[in-house]
C-alpha cells in the first residue's frame, strides 16, 4: 500500500496558478503518512535530511530545466522563480522530494514528485 505523503504544492497558495514576476516555490509533506509507508516498505529507520529541487518546463516540452534546489523544512524548501526570465505561457513546475533515511549503518533514499501546471503572464 502507498501512503501519499507528498510532496504537496503550496506556493503562493494551493489555488493560485498564474505567476507573474518574482514567486516562492514552496512544498510540505505529511511526516505520520511517511512513516506509515516506511512501515509498509519494511524500512525501519528515520528520516534524516529531506532535500527539495525545483524544475521548470514549457508546457508540451520534454527537458526540463533546475530553479534551485532547497533543504530548508521549517520554510517549506522554498526556492525563487523569476518569471521575467520565460515567455508568457503555460509552464509545469516539479519538485521531487528526497527523504534521506537512515537504517542502521544503510542510507535509503525515497522520493515523490509533484507536478503542477501553471500560467506566466507577465
Amino acid at each position: 500500500m502507498s501512503y501519499n505523503w507528498g510532496p504537496h504544492f503550496i506556493v503562493p497558495s494551493e489555488t493560485l496558478r498564474h505567476f507573474s514576476g518574482r514567486v516562492l516555490l514552496r512544498e510540505n509533506y505529511d511526516e505520520e503518512l511517511v512513516k506509515r509507508e516506511l512501515d509498509s516498505l519494511g524500512i525501519a529507520g528515520s528520516t534524516v535530511r529531506v532535500s527539495n529541487p525545483w524544475y521548470v518546463r514549457k508546457a508540451g516540452t520534454e527537458t526540463w530545466v533546475k530553479l534551485g534546489e532547497s533543504e530548508d523544512k521549517s520554510a517549506n524548501f522554498p526556492v525563487s522563480w523569476d518569471t521575467t526570465t520565460v515567455e508568457n505561457g503555460d509552464y509545469e513546475i516539479l519538485g521531487i522530494m528526497h527523504l534521506f533515511v537512515r537504517e542502521g549503518n544503510r542510507e535509503r533514499v525515497l522520493a515523490r514528485q509533484s507536478v503542477v501546471p501553471v500560467t506566466v503572464h507577465n
